[in-house]
Parts: C-alpha cells; sequence; structure tokens
C-alpha cells in the first residue's frame, strides 16, 4: 500500500476532504457562498473543494470541512474507492495538521463545523488518532460548534464512550441490511457484531452520560446503505432501518445509490437508479415523520417500491377504503395519510380548524399545503373539491 507522504498539509487537506464525499450520513443542502481563496494566505491552495454544506438545525446551511483523516485502508470493500490493493493517490494527516487546519479554515470562515471520516490501518490505532484529532479542536482550539465523528467498525467501548463525550453526532456505515447482504460487499466486516453493535453501545452510552448530566451526542446516530450491488430488496433496507430507529435510538439512515468505481470487483456492476435511492428516501420519511409502519409499505412481489409512483400515494390507491378524508374531523394522524399533507400540514390543519371549519381548496393552500395533490383524497366541510388531474407524480 502506497501512503503519500509528501504533499504539502493543504495539498493534504484538499485530497483528503475530496474523497471523503463518498460518505453521507448528513442531510446534505444547498452549497453557501465561501470565502474566496484569495482572502486565505498565499500558502495556502484552494481548499474550497474540501467543504461539504449539510442542513443544520432549522434548515439553516452549515458548511463542514468534510475530511479522512486517512485514506489508507486495509480492508478490501469491493464498491469503495480505497480498498486495499487499489492504485490511487492517498494522503494521512497527523491529529495536531489536522486539528490545526480546520482551525485555520474557522477563523477564515470557510467552514462551521468538522465533519471526520477515515480509512482504517488497525481500528483501535486510527480511532484513536481521530479521537485525538477531535480532542484537539475542542481543547487545543477551543472549537465549540458541530463535530460529526465517524465510528469505526469494531471500534472499542471506551472509544465510543469518548466519541459521544467530544461529538455532537456520531455514525456507524451499515453499507448493508443484514449479514448476508453485507457479505457481498464487504467480506471483511461483521455485520452485528462490527456495525451494529457500536450502534447500541452509541445509543445506550448516550443515554446513560445524558442521565449523568454529561455533554454527549445530542444529534444522535446515523448510518448509511451502499443501495443495489448487494441484491438486496427496499423492504430489506427500510426493515432494518426501522428496526434501528426503534431498538437503537438510530436518527436517520442514508441510502447512496451506488455508482461503479474503476479498479473495483464491482466495477462492472449497473448504477442504481436514482430514482431508487429518492423513492426510499420518501418511504424513510413515512416510517420517521408521517407514523407508518414498514410492514404498511406498498412494496411490490419482490420486496421493491415502485419507481412510477411515490409510495404515500401508491398506500393510498391501495387504500380507497380510507378516502375521502373529512379536514375538518379527521386526525391529525389521518390527515398524514394523505397525499400532499405533510407533518406540519397537518398540524396547521388541526390548529386552524380550532377557529372556523375549512371550506376550500384555497383555505388548505394557505396553510401551505400542496391542495391540488390532496384534493382527490378529502372532503371539504362534506364536499368533494374540484381540481385540476395531474399528469406526473
Amino acid at each position: 500500500m502506497h501512503v503519500q507522504t509528501s504533499l504539502d498539509l493543504y495539498d493534504k487537506v484538499s485530497l483528503l476532504g475530496q474523497q471523503a464525499q463518498y460518505d453521507l450520513c448528513e442531510a446534505q443542502g444547498q452549497p453557501v457562498p465561501v470565502t474566496s481563496p484569495s482572502a486565505l494566505p498565499a500558502n495556502i491552495p484552494d481548499v474550497t473543494q474540501s467543504v461539504s454544506t449539510v442542513v443544520g438545525a432549522g434548515g439553516r446551511p452549515v458548511p463542514l470541512l468534510k475530511i479522512l483523516q486517512t485514506s489508507a485502508c486495509e480492508k478490501n470493500c469491493y464498491y469503495c474507492p480505497f480498498r486495499a490493493g487499489r492504485r490511487m493517490r492517498r494522503a494521512t494527516l497527523t491529529s495536531d495538521d489536522l486539528a490545526a487546519a480546520f482551525s485555520q479554515m474557522v477563523q477564515k470562515r470557510l467552514v462551521d463545523g468538522l465533519f471526520l471520516s477515515s480509512g482504517i490501518i488497525g481500528t483501535v490505532r486510527t480511532m484513536d488518532r481521530m479521537l485525538e484529532t477531535v480532542e484537539l479542536v475542542r481543547h487545543k482550539y477551543g472549537w465549540r460548534g458541530y463535530v460529526h465523528l465517524k465510528i469505526l467498525p469494531n471500534a472499542e467501548e471506551a472509544q465510543i464512550e469518548r466519541a459521544a463525550q467530544l461529538a455532537d453526532r456520531l455514525s456507524v456505515n451499515l453499507e448493508a441490511p443484514n449479514e448476508e447482504r453485507l457479505a457481498r460487499l464487504a467480506p471483511k466486516k461483521d455485520f452485528d457484531h462490527g456495525l451494529v453493535e457500536p450502534l447500541e453501545r452509541a445509543w445506550k452510552i448516550v443515554r446513560r452520560l445524558r442521565n449523568a448530566g454529561q455533554r454527549v451526542a445530542n444529534a444522535g446516530a446515523t448510518t448509511q446503505y451502499v443501495v443495489g450491488p448487494a441484491g438486496e430488496s427496499d423492504q430489506e433496507l427500510l426493515f432494518t432501518s426501522q428496526r434501528l430507529y426503534r431498538q437503537v435510538g438510530l436518527r436517520r439512515a442514508y441510502y447512496s445509490a451506488f455508482s461503479p468505481i474503476d479498479d473495483t470487483p464491482l466495477e462492472g456492476e449497473k448504477p442504481t437508479a436514482p430514482l431508487r435511492e429518492h423513492r426510499l428516501y420518501q418511504a424513510d420519511f413515512l416510517l420517521r415523520q408521517y407514523g407508518f409502519d414498514a410492514t404498511e409499505l406498498p412494496f411490490d412481489r419482490n420486496g421493491n417500491l415502485s419507481l412510477e409512483q411515490n409510495p404515500k400515494e401508491s398506500w393510498a390507491a391501495a387504500h380507497p377504503e380510507f378516502f375521502p378524508l373529512e379536514v375538518n374531523r379527521a386526525s391529525q394522524s389521518a390527515l398524514l395519510r394523505v397525499p400532499g399533507i405533510g407533518p406540519r400540514g397537518a398540524a396547521a390543519i388541526m390548529q386552524a380548524r380550532r377557529g372556523a371549519n375549512l371550506r376550500t381548496l384555497d383555505d388548505l393552500r394557505k396553510l401551505g399545503i400542496r391542495a391540488d395533490h390532496a384534493a382527490p383524497y378529502v372532503l371539504i366541510s362534506g364536499r368533494a373539491p374540484q381540481y385540476q388531474l395531474r399528469l406526473f407524480t
């Protein structure tokens, strides 16, 4: 394995930042303007490609330094650009250098947070180096803002506890929904003990520390799947996500449509359609925010979601007995089943009808509801509203 050691510090930051973009585990936002490279000292090259914009509290876009501690790796994951033995440009940053670079980027207003992941050269050693980086960021440079820290497979309990004390968000990449599927992607990884167990430990540790009044990762834990190359169904993915939401307090699952990378065992596989990824996110929202159970989702005989219709409308089409729903009498949970009505819209309806009955589609529009989507499924003051047929869903 060849690891670059001669690169200038900020060349390494730029390279490792670009390489980290394969990792999700954050809600991606629209890029925000960052400081022009010309505003940086002359000896610092353009590192803006290392900046990833995510959605923060209240929908605010937050620019993060999203970076790897090292892109060297001993694992042989079949889909991964950093797999052992693959010829590519690699780099490693010391904890001192990475923390110092982050601090300078904060001072220059390039970034407002850190997302730290890594390739693996010995899990314990690499995890210790990542923890040391965040220790320096927090205590040497006094950073009190957002930090997202990746937990490596098979990390020790003491390392997970320290990560929970230092970071705002933790993540463990499952990559697949179960052991059988993971074996087709990453034969050196153990699904239950190496990946799910650290997630469960993190959840228990965060609860214990919070109950003890200590600072903990209040933004919770997330995970990521590689969608497609293991042959998994949407049903497998969403059932696993629901189990993790309920049993280990997972905050969010991310679904990454597979894209083949040259010089990997899966380079000849077909890329996964982005629309499949989109449908998984839509269904996941139904689980997390709309009160659906995974057993209710409209899977086909192969366990997959329709690509032609979003899952909420597919569910509605399969349950005509549920509609039409009178918006002036329906419960909030029932309103969430109506296409075009989301959590905010359902809450707005409940609030508005305390004063007076809703009477028209315009009344719904004023509440921020996609009234034309909802119209076929509702009654308003006992009447079916008139609406134009939509050509696309």
